[in-house]
């Protein structure tokens, strides 16, 4: 089924400001302006962030819905489909373990596309993300993953690994950011396959 509502998630110190946020938001606009997009600002608590995206997409049929998620967000795509059932989630070089990988940045933090902006991630913020925390996918084929080999930020083997089911995309060289998505837009596309 063609997807009709698409939530996009951006990671840790990220906003809908992102290259990759910016350029998706960009191709629904420009080819399926009829989809209904949604890329919200995500607060830094965790609990905070998915309760508030659980609300905004509480009415979204999850037969034809997708959610992507780019490192911290694509943590929380995955919950966000284990808890909605949503047909197709994509993860673009994925947090597997965030509550290990955030801890050392407890403290105060600057907004990446905003270094004016600070806030605080607090160490409740680390027990929260271990609460969000799910089992791999039983049908896998409904998510697909991209994966840069050359993240330096994030171990790409594990990422593979926990990913391994999904329809794979194992990028070799490229960085955390996927510099290069608009290469790769077309295919995440076509796995989402928007109206």
């Amino acid at each position: 089924m063609p997807t009709t509502h698409l939530l996009y998630l951006h990671g840790f110190r990220s906003s809908p400001q992102s290259a990759k946020a910016r350029l998706m938001a960009a191709r629904m606009a420009q080819r399926h302006p009829q989809l209904h997009w949604w890329c919200p600002q995500l607060p830094p608590s965790p609990r905070a962030a998915m309760e508030m995206v659980a609300a905004g997409v509480a009415g979204w049929p999850a037969a034809s819905m997708a959610v992507v998620g780019s490192s911290l967000g694509g943590f929380y795509a995955s919950w966000v489909q284990a808890r909605t059932g949503c047909a197709k989630a994509v993860l673009l070089n994925p947090a597997v373990d965030p509550a290990r990988d955030l801890a050392r940045y407890i403290g105060e933090q600057t907004a990446w596309h905003a270094p004016q902006e600070h806030f605080y991630f607090a160490p409740a913020y680390v027990d929260e993300l271990r609460a969000l925390e799910v089992p791999p996918l039983d049908d896998a084929a409904r998510q697909y993953a991209l994966v840069a080999q050359g993240d330096e930020v994030l171990d790409w083997r594990e990422m593979a690994a926990r990913y391994a089911g999904a329809t794979l995309q194992v990028l070799p060289g490229g960085d955390h950011a996927i510099s290069d998505f608009e290469r790769h837009i077309d295919a995440v596309c076509a796995f989402l396959d928007p109206v």
